[in-house]
Formats: structure tokens, C-alpha cells, sequence
């Protein structure tokens, strides 16, 4: 396998920063359509706002987790060897709080760690955090995400 002496150097340290994302209702309600998750809390904005502490409705989690994909494009790895990337899946995910309506959230990145797999292929470890802005008690999402990089002969 080629050096990646440059990837493995980045080993705990931040890999990138997304830019800002608005979850508007727009949003939830085509996640909603698109996954069946239209519990009211998500699409009934005045019955959440009555109902619930969140003065409005919350984004489903799986909404917020889907927008990593986008987020990604943020990451700044050395992949000159890299001849494809697939999604390898998630070693632990925790939806820690809720992102109600019209929030701005952002997908911070940090290297975990690099293993091999196969002959040709590496598994990548992000520590994901989703933030919310303006909310520094804690993020919406924490996660360790996985990738597969195939590494050119």
C-alpha cells in the first residue's frame, strides 16, 4: 500500500468545517413525505408550538444526520492516491437535542483514525459533531462516521 504517512498525520486533529445550513420547513416537510417520519411534532408547526417547549417543530434526526453528505464536501484530506470514497456506515450516532425550525446547523470534522482494509483500502474515523448556531450547550448530533477510501495501485 502507498505511503499515507500525510492522512495519518492528521490523526486528532479538525479535517474541516461546514458552512451553515438553514433547516427550514420546507425541508422537514419533503423529509417527511420522502420517509414517512410526519409525526406532528415535525410538520404540525402550531401544535408543536402549543404542545412542546420548542416554540415550533423540530427537524426529524434523520433529517439532520442526512445533511453529513453535504457537510463533507468541507473535509480537507490529502486524497491524491484515493481512487474512490464510499459511505462505510457509523460506529456510534447520538441525536443529543433537537433542532427546531429555521435553525442553522454545521458539521464539524476530526480525524479519528486510519486503518487498513483489504489489500487496497483504508477505513477512515470522523468524530462528527453537528452544531447548532447560537447554541453552544451542546450539539444536535455526535457521531463516528466511517469511510471506505481505495486506495490506487
Amino acid at each position: 500500500m502507498k505511503d499515507l504517512s500525510n492522512l495519518k498525520a492528521l490523526v486528532g486533529h479538525e479535517v474541516g468545517v461546514s458552512d451553515w445550513i438553514t433547516v427550514d420547513q420546507e425541508s422537514i416537510n419533503a423529509h417527511a413525505a420522502n420517509t414517512e417520519d410526519d409525526l406532528w411534532i415535525h410538520t404540525d408547526p402550531e401544535r408543536a408550538a402549543a404542545e412542546t417547549p420548542f416554540n415550533g417543530s423540530i427537524a426529524q434526526g434523520f433529517l439532520v444526520l442526512s445533511h453529513l453528505t453535504n457537510m463533507a464536501r468541507s473535509i480537507s484530506l490529502p486524497l491524491e492516491d484515493v481512487n474512490y470514497q464510499l459511505n462505510y456506515g457509523f460506529d456510534r450516532v447520538r441525536m443529543v437535542q433537537p433542532v427546531p425550525v429555521d435553525s442553522r446547523i454545521r458539521g464539524r470534522f476530526e480525524l479519528n483514525r486510519v486503518e487498513p482494509k483489504g489489500h487496497h483500502g483504508l477505513l477512515v474515523h470522523l468524530d462528527v459533531s453537528i452544531e447548532i448556531e447560537g447554541d453552544d450547550i451542546a450539539p444536535a448530533v455526535v457521531a463516528e462516521w466511517v469511510a471506505y477510501l481505495r486506495i490506487n495501485d
